[in-house]
């Protein structure tokens, strides 16, 4: 993931690395593929970084936040964020970051929010390079399994080749998925995570069997990203 102003050529991407194969929440960082932004001061702008604030990062806060409003919309969020191979986040992978982030339902994201936002899109991309072994720069359905596997998901081969269609980013001859870019995965992970609490939420007892009413399961359904 990256973040630019699109009036500026991109640099060239970031070489992977491998990671450590623990969860999302064991990684910390920042991403090092990002250009520094240029911090500058205009009518409605905040006049500087909060206090203790990473310079850097207001920076970056600065340059997403093109409108100099002092918050990030939904808009300029997707304008920003960009795969390793310079393809945008997909419109439903932003709507789920500012569901997350926008923890005071304001509609935009503020310092503070982006803070947490740009942690949690660094600690996934060391996971996405762990699991991309061939370096293609997109999952495929075995690392889609290892990766799943190691948060503690073991599915069966039907569920995993469903989920890989629904979130492959390059559909290829046949209908068979290509592979799926970094925002897509990191929403499928979610997903899962996500559908998996609902389920044993309502699974009080623990054996893998559930009684639910069709309302309460379509709003399971559609609370998954």
């Amino acid at each position: 993931m990256s973040f630019y102003r699109r009036s500026n050529p991109p640099p060239p991407p970031p070489t992977a690395s491998r990671g450590p194969t623990r969860g999302p929440s064991q990684y910390g960082g920042r991403p090092t593929s990002i250009p520094p932004g240029q911090a500058y001061q205009q009518y409605g702008r905040p006049k500087g970084p909060p206090p203790g604030a990473d310079q850097q990062l207001w920076a970056y806060f600065q340059s997403v936040d093109e409108d100099g409003s002092g918050a990030i919309s939904p808009d300029e969020l997707s304008k920003a964020l960009v795969n390793g191979d310079w393809t945008s986040f997909d419109r439903d992978t932003v709507r789920m970051l500012m569901g997350l982030f926008d923890t005071d339902r304001s509609g935009t994201i503020t310092f503070q929010e982006f803070s947490g936002l740009w942690k949690y899109i660094a600690d996934w991309q060391k996971v996405f390079r762990h699991f991309d072994r061939d370096q293609s720069g997109s999952i495929d359905g075995a690392e889609l399994a290892a990766a799943l596997r190691q948060f503690g998901y073991t599915l069966s081969p039907t569920l995993l080749s469903l989920i890989e269609q629904k979130y492959s980013s390059f559909p290829t001859a046949y209908g068979a998925p290509g592979g799926i870019n970094f925002d897509r995965f990191v929403r499928a992970c979610v997903a899962v995570k996500t559908l998996t609490e609902a389920f044993q939420k309502q699974d009080q007892d623990q054996d893998g069997w559930i009684q639910i009413k069709y309302e309460d399961f379509m709003k399971i359904v559609l609370s998954a990203p």
